[in-house]
């Protein structure tokens, strides 16, 4: 997916171009205005925060020392990664352009042994920052910052999936520690009683130890919290949602085959974007092919695998119960046409090809209106 930006630099301005490269203990600063060697600065306070005043004192020591303008455009990089986009925010809050970008975009060399340094990184950062702004797009992918209140709506759907992995987490462990003891007791609702009142026993008839019974009692809590968190959760959500956002569940749902839960991470993790074509929004959750085509060496690596995994792992899936609750439409009379018989490998591969094809689909109805062709809505109740 080719990244678009509309200020670009030209060769006759100037420009301070500045990569950060950043690690928990220390930041390593990268500071060129095209016509110098790059200065590598440390900026090594303890607080995040008081890194990036340091930061800012940097770029007024450049100005000065390279006799740049106050008015000089000034452009700080920085690779994507558990820092989020805080500070891009806080620099644009300063009125600094700012630029997060995907780190495996960054070409790298291939010898078995090249010299990696936090250091060498900020050198190649502000180089292909200077690059990307004399015109070298391919440089490096921007990535796509999302809007406080979208990056802080992501968060429902997300706890969701920890509080349901959370839950069964605790209920495999609660079983298998049941099982070591020779114990097939069910986990239904009466399991919390029998446990409380010691009726659990062992392959012989015997008690269970005082010691797994008190650590069978913890797990039990644990996974009732997480219950009660997740009920909770699923109470707040209307509250969650905006009209716009309100308005593609709504007509996501009415699809067979869709559910809420389904709907809800689509528009979360992926419709709050704007895709000018169906290349860009295949290539977003990685479910373009990538080929490996040099020489005479001629294989497909499958898909790409980038972007957004929640979408799609979830998009297969939606594939396969498109398939179940949607038989009469055109996509799935496509993956009958492409499934050979009833070859596992090849249902496996068409069902891929089929979640790309339901993605853009999707895509089109929440852009149009347009429900895909030969699919059945939901009857309104």
């Amino acid at each position: 997916m080719r990244t678009t930006y509309d200020a670009q630099h030209r060769t006759d301005d100037r420009v301070l171009a500045v990569a950060l490269e950043l690690s928990k203990a220390s930041w390593k600063v990268a500071l060129s205005d095209a016509r110098h060697n790059p200065r590598i600065k440390n900026a090594d306070a303890q607080q995040p925060l008081a890194r990036l005043g340091q930061v800012l004192a940097l770029l007024e020591d450049a100005r000065a020392r390279w006799a740049l303008s106050e008015d000089v455009r000034v452009v700080v990089l920085y690779e994507s990664g558990q820092d989020g986009f805080w500070i891009q925010r806080a620099l644009a809050a300063q009125g600094i352009e700012t630029l997060i970008i995907d780190a495996a975009s960054l070409p790298v060399e291939r010898k078995a042994r090249r010299a990696k340094t936090d250091r060498l990184d900020a050198c190649r950062l502000v180089e292909a920052l200077l690059g990307w702004l004399r015109g070298e797009q391919q440089r490096f992918r921007v990535v796509r910052q999302p809007s406080v209140a979208q990056e802080d709506s992501r968060h429902w759907g997300r706890e969701r999936e920890q509080l349901q992995r959370e839950m069964q987490q605790h209920r495999d462990r609660m079983v298998k520690l049941l099982v070591t003891q020779g114990c097939w007791e069910k986990l239904d609702r009466r399991f919390a009683q029998r446990l409380a009142n010691g009726e659990l026993r062992d392959w012989e008839g015997e008690p269970l130890g005082a010691t797994l019974l008190v650590r069978l009692q913890r797990e039990l809590t644990r996974w009732q919290q997480a219950r009660d968190q997740l009920k909770q959760l699923e109470q707040e959500r209307a509250e969650r949602f905006s009209v716009q956002q309100q308005a593609q569940l709504t007509q996501l749902v009415q699809l067979r085959g869709v559910g809420p839960v389904s709907a809800q991470c689509l528009v979360l993790e992926l419709f709050w974007r704007h895709f000018a074509n169906a290349r860009q929004l295949g290539a977003c959750v990685g479910l373009v092919p990538q080929p490996y085509d040099s020489g005479t060496m001629r294989k497909d690596q499958g898909i790409s695998k980038q972007g957004n995994r929640r979408v799609r792992a979830l998009l297969v899936e939606l594939a396969w119960m498109w398939l179940r609750y949607q038989p009469g439409s055109a996509l799935s009379r496509w993956f009958a046409s492409k499934v050979q018989g009833d070859s596992k490998r090849s249902r496996r591969v068409a069902i891929v090809a089929l979640a790309r094809r339901l993605l853009i689909t999707l895509w089109r109805y929440l852009e149009r209106g347009v429900p895909p062709e030969g699919s059945q809505l939901k009857a309104v109740a």
